[in-house]
């Protein structure tokens, strides 16, 4: 039985291998597409509650991304580079969503969330609660987060793009009991 010894040289080469294409480049740009425009379309239809406090996007951007690239860091996929052409093209969507809601804002509503009326002249919108699935405990334990008790104080509330609630309360009037 022999024994090959390596030279010290050859232990500090790099595989380059690892930078090689293995997977199709075009499958993995149609993976990277449906898979972005098919999860934005879900989190579209699920609704700006169930995104946090970040948008939709950011949030489709961080879990593609990072599950992209996680086989090209873990060694499960032949190539860094088949994880990255993954990355850059969810990248690329995420631009392009951005800059078609920018351009034409009368598709903006298809990609992008709008703020919806959660409240208005202190009564509460049962339509965008049931679509939200908000409960008006839920929507009253966010206005005491904003220092309001009584929803007829409120003018307007608006469950944001981001999932937040923002209030707009009526103008308080100033008491006379002041003046004296």
């Amino acid at each position: 039985m022999s024994v090959e010894h390596r030279s010290t040289e050859g232990t500090n080469m790099v595989d380059w291998q690892i930078f090689a294409i293995s997977a199709p480049l075009g499958e993995s740009i149609i993976r990277g597409t449906l898979t972005f425009l098919g999860l934005l379309t879900l989190m579209r239809l699920v609704g700006q509650r169930e995104s946090g406090s970040i948008g939709i996007t950011d949030v489709l951007i961080v879990v593609i991304v990072a599950d992209a690239a996680s086989p090209g860091l873990q060694g499960q996929v032949s190539s860094i580079t088949d994880s990255m052409v993954l990355v850059v093209t969810v990248l690329f969507w995420s631009v392009v969503v951005d800059a078609v809601a920018y351009r034409f804002p009368a598709l903006a509503h298809l990609v992008k969330a709008r703020p919806k009326p959660l409240i208005e002249q202190g009564k509460l919108n049962k339509r965008v609660m049931r679509r939200e699935l908000m409960t008006r405990e839920e929507i009253q334990a966010q206005l005491r987060l904003h220092g309001i008790e009584d929803i007829a104080l409120v003018e307007r509330a608006y469950i944001e793009p981001n999932g937040m609630i923002s209030v707009v309360s009526h103008k308080s009037k100033p008491t006379d009991d002041t003046a004296e």
